[in-house]
């Protein structure tokens, strides 16, 4: 696994929990593991992720926002490499995010911006409706942008159900919202996909697997892995592997040794993928271990009626980040290197 390491400031906007690892509790340890320092703006302030059922504290209003851009403009403070935006809650506070998204990229056309656009998961939308738009006109700000393949169909309006929608949603981001890299950081991998990837990528022997593609505008190639899934609910995961792909992401690298057929995009993909992997099959064994109360499957009624079920589940399955900092800094040893093949003929008709 690669050891290679990034420098320079990341501006990391996303939302904060006192525990636990997710949002930017994910995602700024690893980028400072890989070399960078990195500035942090909270969008929420929480106890814990809501996935414990009880949590509280407040949200960072946009013109709370506003006023900390402008503090650390008027400090000459605001002038990173790198930029990533993750969970933003409410409308104004996203378009206050992006009019500094828009004021950072026409500083510096150089600036590499990943815009991880958190809308929801599964079929559900986490944000108000009305932020949906304001995602869309950013999104031609972005350098990358890693949405699941449910916020790929609420950014596209198209339903992903064969090669051919993918090809239309993926062209749809390129040509109608001029986003040059998009990685579709998970795709669950139905019977048509899997059959499609069966001849470009390695795929689980079940169904219950995922798939992350990596197509990249500027070199007209489409790129695929599919991994399989590990049993459990996990938190924090697209923002550990958001913050992966923008650190390993090599704008103007050139294939090094056993790299042919690799793009800057896919290798950043294929590290994140990779070391996010490993980082689940780490959380995992190590939730695995704990004792039975706090191994617990979901049960509405019995979560419902004592909330430290639920509680204790969650708590046992937060991310080994620090555990894990050997696999994201790349030392530890046994992490299988998954590659993302190239997808030959993903953009032939038919």
């Amino acid at each position: 696994m690669s050891t290679e390491t990034g420098s320079g400031r990341i501006l990391s906007i996303q939302s904060h929990v006192a525990y636990g690892y997710v949002g930017g509790k994910a995602a700024v340890f690893p980028l400072q593991c890989l070399g960078y320092d990195v500035d942090v703006v909270n969008t929420v302030n929480f106890s814990n992720h809501s996935g414990y059922g009880r949590f509280g504290g407040t949200r960072t209003s946009a013109a709370d926002l506003a006023q900390i851009f402008e503090i650390m403009e008027q400090n000459e403070l605001l002038n990173p490499q790198r930029l990533l935006t993750g969970y933003i809650p409410g409308a104004e506070a996203t378009a206050a995010v992006t009019a500094l998204a828009e004021r950072l990229r026409k500083r510096n056309p150089k600036l590499i911006y990943l815009l991880d656009p958190v809308l929801g998961d599964s079929g559900k939308l986490y944000v108000s409706p009305d932020v949906v738009p304001i995602y869309r006109a950013a999104l031609s700000l972005a350098t990358i942008i890693t949405p699941n393949w449910f916020e790929v169909e609420v950014l596209t309006d198209v339903k992903i159900t064969d090669r051919a929608s993918l090809r239309r949603a993926l062209r749809t981001l390129h040509d109608t919202y001029r986003v040059p890299n998009v990685v579709i950081s998970s795709i669950p991998l139905a019977p048509w996909l899997r059959a499609l990837l069966a001849a470009s990528s390695s795929t689980p022997e079940d169904d219950a697997g995922l798939a992350c593609i990596a197509s990249s505008a500027p070199s007209g190639s489409v790129h695929a892995c599919a991994v399989p899934c590990l049993p459990g609910y996990f938190s924090g995961v697209g923002d550990l592997f958001s913050a992966l792909v923008l650190a390993h992401y090599r704008p103007s690298s050139t294939p090094g040794a056993g790299m042919e057929g690799e793009t800057p995009l896919s290798r950043a993909a294929s590290l994140a993928l990779s070391k996010t992997h490993a980082m689940l099959t780490l959380t995992h064994a190590a939730a695995g271990a704990l004792p039975a109360a706090e191994r617990t499957e979901t049960d509405a009624e019995e979560d419902g009626a004592a909330p430290m079920r639920k509680v204790l589940r969650m708590r046992g399955r937060e991310l080994r980040v620090v555990q894990g900092q050997g696999i994201i800094r790349g030392t530890a040893a046994g992490v299988a290197y998954r590659r993302l093949e190239a997808w030959a003929g993903f953009w032939d008709e038919g």
